[in-house]
């Protein structure tokens, strides 16, 4: 079993930069950015400076609402030198989820770029912080926020009350490399460095304390599984927002120096080109990118022959889409990982080697240093091999807890540090996990137990359906009933009777669905996991209007 590493973040990083001085660590392919490890580390060396001369001290919370830009990455190992928390802001967020976050999370400060899509960033701060626009930089006093302090935007522009990213660095110079250095000193492995807010797909988003250990491990175990090395380059298209781009991303690079190329706000076209002209070797994405990637009208065209690993998570990973990164984007070693942030996030991974068969039916098996067991949701018994339970787990990732939250703590994490992920999955007798739903996905009708998953797995074999989500709705006579939301291919109609046709015989008449949809985009969070409560909400109305 590989020995856990005993490093912060900010220490990681400076290793490397002594190891592997001249070795590419950043490279934003789409505006000609390239930093060796040794510039890199410089980098954050300066922004972690610029914090401390802002009055920032150890364990202040610094929130961060940007795409994956370059001063998103420089801030995750700049905070890791310096001792500040860095809470993640989702890109999608609007003025009241910001407001809660910031309040909840305690933030003295907010890094944020000008604008996303159609949303100003700035037009939102301005809204929950009125006093803003006749503050002086860095002394902020707002009645909606009490803690917050400084506010500090990316790019050129200088707007009332706030401070530049150019103010930040320029500050940093005002601060000597043996201040920075006592201050990285002073951190320990087991200190909280990043705070991230669940989804909140029920009740409000809870802010999740991760540590240096629980991160840096995380990454570490991640990058053995695939085989990471140095020589790699990952191209990262996924959120930074979110684990799955700086755990399972950056970190995992960092860990053992490979190269990041981060893809600022992804589309699928520049990531395959990216994959393509810096010879990429891996590549990340939830399964929704990795469908629109191979159904790019022209795909055949990007040279993916570099391609060998990268992970796909996030979100059930279809059977077919799997086969078609294997076969047709040439990742023979891609891996498939398992986990949710509460365990810093990955709890199961498969490995390089693993036949296809368990790369596409399971979820692979426990990291080094952590353990799964598949209890009884009821009793807390373990259950045998290959019956059903919630996996629960237990090791060095499980976070620290909720931010001011106790109870809710207490509800995850049970006295004897084992959490329950609220997922069901099924373990064989090789330690191989099957995710076959979640607790509170299950469909009960007339008491049977039906799982969406299954029911997914079966529709995603049909020729003419690109994505399809599967959901309980309320009635009447069973308790509830089935409802399938179907993407169709480009170019392709189904119909409902089709759909229901494909399915007589060849599943079980209880698990046809009652209720087809046909869509063309589901609701997504920015971290591109589908909103199953969204759609459910949408199906309860329209299901309503049908039966009246």
């Amino acid at each position: 079993m590989s020995s856990l590493l005993n490093v912060t973040i900010g220490e990681l990083l400076k290793q490397k930069a002594e190891l592997h001085p001249d070795h590419e660590a950043v490279v934003y392919a789409d505006r000609n950015l390239r930093l060796s490890y040794k510039e890199f580390d410089d980098q954050c060396n300066l922004v972690a400076k610029g914090l401390m001369r802002l009055g920032i001290n150890k364990n202040d919370h610094i929130a961060i609402w940007a795409t994956n830009t370059p001063e998103w990455l420089t801030c995750q190992f700049a905070t890791g030198k310096m001792g500040g928390v860095l809470v993640t802001v989702n890109t999608n967020y609007r003025t009241s989820e910001l407001e809660y976050l910031l309040r909840q999370s305690d933030s003295k400060t907010i890094i944020l770029m000008e604008n996303y899509r159609t949303a100003s960033y700035i037009d939102m701060i301005y809204e929950i912080c009125p006093e803003l626009k006749e503050s002086e930089a860095g002394n902020l006093t707002s009645t909606r926020l009490p803690e917050l302090k400084n506010v500090i935007v990316l790019g050129e522009t200088r707007y009332p009350g706030t401070y530049n990213w150019n103010d930040l660095l320029l500050l940093g110079n005002e601060v000597a490399d043996e201040e920075l250095e006592k201050r990285l000193m002073s951190l320990d492995p087991n200190d909280v460095i990043n705070m991230q807010y669940t989804s909140g797909t029920t009740g409000f988003p809870k802010g999740v304390m991760l540590t240096h250990n629980n991160i840096v491990n995380n990454g570490y175990n991640i990058a053995n599984c695939m085989k990471l090395t140095k020589e790699d380059r990952l191209c990262i298209p996924v959120p930074f927002f979110h684990c799955f781009g700086c755990v399972l991303g950056t970190m995992a690079c960092v860990s053992v120096g490979a190269t990041m190329v981060p893809i600022q706000e992804f589309n699928p076209s520049e990531v395959l080109q990216t994959v393509q002209d810096e010879k990429c070797t891996g590549l990340h994405g939830v399964p929704t990118m990795f469908i629109t990637e191979l159904n790019l009208a022209d795909f055949d065209k990007y040279d993916l022959s570099s391609l060998r690993t990268g992970i796909m998570a996030g979100s059930n990973c279809p059977i077919e889409v799997m086969k078609g990164v294997i076969n047709k984007m040439g990742a023979t070693e891609i891996t498939i990982a398992y986990g949710q942030t509460e365990s810093s996030p990955v709890i199961t991974q498969t490995r390089t080697n693993d036949p296809i068969e368990l790369r596409v039916e399971t979820v692979g098996r426990a990291l080094p240093n952590v353990e799964v067991k598949i209890v009884d949701p009821i009793t807390n018994k373990v259950v045998k091999n290959g019956e059903q339970g919630e996996l629960c787990t237990r090791g060095y990732h499980v976070m620290k807890g909720y931010y001011k939250n106790p109870d809710a703590t207490k509800e995850a994490i049970d006295e004897d540090g084992w959490l329950h992920t609220g997922d069901l999955a099924v373990m064989d007798d090789n330690g191989y996990c099957k995710i076959t739903g979640r607790l509170k996905d299950m469909i009960i009708r007339g008491g049977e137990n039906i799982y969406p998953r299954e029911i997914e797995e079966f529709l995603y074999a049909h020729p003419k359906i690109l994505d399809v989500q599967v959901i309980g709705v309320p009635d009447e006579k069973y308790g509830e009933e089935i409802m399938a939301w179907i993407i169709p291919k480009e170019g392709e109609n189904i119909s409902i009777e089709e759909v229901r046709e494909y399915c007589k015989d060849k599943i079980s008449h209880h698990k046809i669905p009652r209720y087809v949809e046909i869509t063309d985009s589901y609701p997504m969070t920015a971290s591109g996991k589908i909103q199953k409560y969204l759609l459910r909400r949408q199906a309860i109305e329209l299901v309503g209007n049908k039966n009246h």
